[in-house]
């Protein structure tokens, strides 16, 4: 975004000729690429190097109170022969949570809770597992629960990863890829037709459109612009990709406010409309904008 108005500022009043729109373009990846950078330090960052907000062992239970009212549900009647994927799943929390009894919640209880549960896999661009994680992993079944680190998902095939019913990314992929539109595509690829994805979004333009940037002084941490500059908000963005239902609920009492996002996918013909990003700076979550393809 930065770089882009010094672009803007320079051709309109300077006048520069050589300063053509291959320079703006230019100068913005290099800039998406240093903050890249920075953001890498975050992910590997321990203990006390870890900046405040990057949250790596968030439970089942903030899943449930963060997340669409009916995911609880959702999961909780998950079968055995069904799969959930947690992206950015830290320690891998929620997912222990899930196959500990101790832990069920009285509105994350239902008929599937007393059978066997679905299978679990975590998504971490760092191993961040635990001796309980090991622990918890070798009283199950084998291939029960697993943990996927050191890439990202599109770095994944489908054929790797197969299919799944439930996917989540509580601030994981969703909030932090440069690449909003791949991302996206892979998410959905993966999974099946009727399932669900359940997302999230910190500080961004509700459905409505009444709320204002949180920060002072600065955007929102994620925009989507027209090439006209006309902003466009991430739940219509979503309610365009073709074969998906999309509901979004706007949280207000969280810090930021948050949106929150179901998206079942009901056929295979996905098409995810192109985002290209212009903005990226490195944060928890990262600032970034977006401008949709023609």
């Amino acid at each position: 975004m930065k770089s882009n108005g010094l672009c803007i500022f320079a051709l309109s009043a300077l006048q520069i000729v050589w300063l053509d729109a291959t320079y703006c373009q230019s100068v913005s990846d290099a800039k998406i690429k240093e903050e890249m950078s920075k953001q890498e330090s975050i992910y590997h960052g321990k203990g006390e190097q870890r900046p405040d907000g990057y949250t790596v062992d968030r439970s089942l239970w903030d899943y449930a109170q963060i997340l669409s009212g009916d995911f609880d549900g959702t999961l909780a009647n998950l079968g055995p022969n069904d799969r959930w994927l947690d992206i950015g799943a830290g320690t891998g929390q929620a997912i222990l949570d899930y196959y500990d009894p101790g832990n069920d919640q009285p509105r994350l209880e239902s008929r599937s809770r007393r059978g066997k549960k679905a299978k679990a896999v975590a998504m971490s661009i760092e191993d961040r597992r635990t001796s309980y994680w090991q622990q918890t992993a070798a009283s199950l079944d084998a291939g029960q629960m697993q943990y996927l680190s050191s890439k990202r998902l599109r770095e994944y095939s489908p054929e790797e990863l197969g299919k799944f019913q439930v996917i989540t990314d509580v601030v994981g992929g969703f909030s932090y890829s440069v690449d909003l539109s791949l991302f996206m595509e892979k998410a959905l690829a993966i999974l099946d037709v009727k399932g669900h994805f359940y997302t999230l979004l910190q500080d961004v333009q509700s459905e409505e459109g009444t709320n204002k940037p949180y920060y002072q002084n600065s955007p929102f941490l994620t925009e989507i612009k027209t090439s006209a500059g006309e902003d466009v908000k991430m739940c219509s963005w979503l309610k365009s990709i073709s074969c998906v239902q999309v509901t979004c609920e706007f949280k207000t009492p969280w810090k930021p406010p948050i949106e929150v996002y179901r998206i079942r996918k009901v056929c295979n013909e996905v098409k995810v409309p192109a985002l290209t990003p212009i903005h990226y700076e490195a944060g928890t979550p990262p600032e970034r904008r977006y401008q949709v393809k023609n």
